[in-house]
């Protein structure tokens, strides 16, 4: 029981969020509003705003099942954003923006390894 209070008190700006997300979405359909508008909106706020950890970690609380359906969403996602970033990367190339691509390039690897070595830190030396 307590794991869901501090559920809840965690994700409750996530979950209040998606509430007015649900409520706007409909008050804009019912008013006729276009459909690609409310969705782009929707997709915008989601992202900016982290509304998708919250409902991805709701989701995960649901024992067995949670989980797994929140791997089968995600897994592709990243696999589409990295197509994407091959595809861009094969355009700069193209278009004779190397050194700028490999710049980034190393800037991504260093974030990416800063961030696996404070995760095994954190594991190592956990704040209590």
């Amino acid at each position: 029981m307590n794991e869901k209070k501090r559920f809840f008190k965690q994700y409750k700006f996530h979950l209040v969020l998606w509430l007015f997300i649900a409520v706007g979405i409909t008050i804009s359909l019912q008013y006729g509003i276009d459909q690609k508008i409310v969705v782009l909106s929707t997709v915008i706020l989601g992202v900016f705003t982290q509304v998708f950890t919250g409902l991805g970690a709701l989701i995960a609380m649901v024992p067995i099942v949670g989980p797994l359906l929140v791997k089968i969403v995600t897994i592709p996602f990243f696999w589409l954003i990295n197509a994407l970033g091959h595809g861009v990367s094969i355009v700069a190339i193209k278009k004779g923006y190397s050194k700028e691509l490999v710049k980034s390039r190393v800037l991504t690897v260093a974030i990416l390894v800063g961030i696996i070595i404070g995760y095994i830190m954190g594991n190592l030396i956990p704040l209590n």
